[in-house]
């Protein structure tokens, strides 16, 4: 994994670096875990109750600093301003959630058939968490909410380009009455982290990122036996079987390939349409991408596209896509370098698999359409590549969308909706887009002891 010197703020629109922060000593990383193994031994004793009347008040301050939380983003990663305030306010849904339901999902479960045993959930120590850019409070949240209502107490690594962020998700824990060692946030090096996972003090990890950092997190954690939760990449499959209206078809798929800037991990990043309507709706995608204008200091609007993280990020997917026009693919709009980390939206078809877009991920605002004849077709596209997160079938007839959603390989299937979002639904994937879950029921099981309690009678 690469490593910038230290953290720091670069405005991805400009490319000037803002504010930087230095890399934790080591001594402050063993002070931080030294205070959250004492810190869990009082916070794991409270009663549920207790933990979730905290909880619950994290999640009123993320809404109550809504405004300031989502300049803080637009700044450090380019998000746009609305969907980087909405950010903020979902958090208020996932830690809500967790105050309102953990009593209930953490309850001993009976065994049936056996009136004496039962399964109960307990906490299992310090968990660290690795956490990315392209959603740098709800990808936190969606790992300390869980956690923290069953009673475990998180070390916090975030992205080296968040900190200011990094910094106030760790002030809202501490003015919502979070004890100290209970969250912690580290400015800390891979290296770091790597020792964090080692020690015996350290019962779990949690990352959200690349293939590369999940393989190293990962080897890292099973050379210590420790459990690991990974959401990795995804190249998600948005089958279109028919349509009544080809221009909202578009619209609507457009506008999820375009949110935040094509940088989230479940995007609809390969589209798969029958071929009766594949030339309409390609004319459509690329209709929108042409009107596409960047997004300046302030401005906001569907109609305007942010700049992605970096200059590197986009360099890298101006590479992909130049790899595929080179052996052939064509390019209908956009897919140019502006200045900063401004990347034109595109649309590309023709796409083949010795290209690399056809088995890599395009995180960025890039519409790949392949056009399919029959439903097997889609299917057998669908599932060709590596990843298997999320994917959506959209269709008229309901019956006709369940039959292909259900082969479909990936964690979250879908039928005429981009996606299934919400703080109650479980987000995670299978093959090399990761394994374990976040949110929902499921969110909650990933790092506790679920332990059979039996007494003879």
């Amino acid at each position: 994994m690469t490593q910038t010197p230290a953290y720091q703020v670069t405005d991805p629109a400009t490319g000037e670096v803002v504010e930087k922060f230095p890399f934790a000593t080591d001594a402050e990383v063993e002070q931080a875990v030294a205070g959250a193994t004492a810190a869990y031994e009082e916070w794991r004793k409270r009663p549920v109750e207790e933990r979730a009347a905290i909880v619950k008040r994290i999640a009123e301050l993320f809404t109550e600093r809504a405004e300031e939380l989502g300049n803080l983003i637009t700044t450090e990663m380019g998000k746009r301003p609305s969907s980087a305030k909405g950010e903020a306010e979902f958090c208020t849904d996932i830690f809500g959630y967790y105050a309102d339901n953990g009593a209930t999902l953490l309850a001993d479960k009976p065994l049936p058939g056996h009136d004496d045993a039962r399964i109960q959930y307990l906490p299992v120590g310090p968990i660290v968490g690795v956490m990315p850019w392209n959603y740098p409070y709800y990808q936190v949240a969606r790992f300390a909410a869980p956690n923290l209502i069953a009673g475990n107490v998180v070390l916090l690594k975030h992205a080296e380009n968040c900190p200011t962020s990094a910094l106030a998700i760790a002030q809202i824990m501490t003015d919502a009455g979070v004890p100290e060692g209970v969250y912690t946030n580290l400015f800390a090096t891979h290296e770091q982290i790597a020792s964090l996972i080692a020690d015996k003090r350290v019962h779990g990890v949690s990352l959200t990122g690349s293939e590369r950092a999940g393989t190293a997190v990962a080897e890292q954690a099973g050379r210590n036996l420790k459990k690991v939760v990974l959401e990795l990449g995804g190249s998600d499959p948005y089958i279109i079987l028919d349509t009544a209206d080809v221009e909202s078809a578009a619209e609507t798929a457009w506008a999820t390939r375009m949110e935040n800037v094509g940088q989230a991990c479940n995007s609809n990043k390969r589209m798969i349409v029958m071929s009766d309507v594949y030339d309409d709706f390609v004319s459509a995608l690329t209709k929108r991408a042409s009107a596409m204008q960047p997004r300046t200091a302030g401005a906001d609007g569907d109609d305007l596209y942010s700049p992605m993280v970096s200059r590197k990020a986009a360099e890298g997917l101006h590479a992909q896509i130049q790899d595929a026009v080179d052996k052939g693919a064509t390019l209908h709009a956009g897919g140019t370098l502006g200045d900063g980390a401004y990347f034109a939206p595109a649309v590309l078809t023709g796409v083949t698999p010795e290209m690399r877009a056809y088995s890599e991920e395009l995180f960025g605002p890039v519409a790949v359409v392949y056009k399919v004849e029959d439903d097997e077709q889609a299917v057998e596209l669908a599932n060709a590549v590596e990843f298997g997160l999320g994917g959506a079938v959209w269709s008229t007839d309901e019956e006709r969308a369940v039959k292909v959603a259900r082969q479909l390989e990936v964690g979250m299937a879908n039928v005429n909706t981009p996606a299934g979002e919400g703080a109650d639904l479980p987000f995670g994937g299978t093959k090399r887009s990761g394994f374990g879950r976040e949110l929902g029921p499921l969110g909650i099981d990933e790092f506790v002891n679920k332990r059979l309690f039996y007494v003879q009678k």
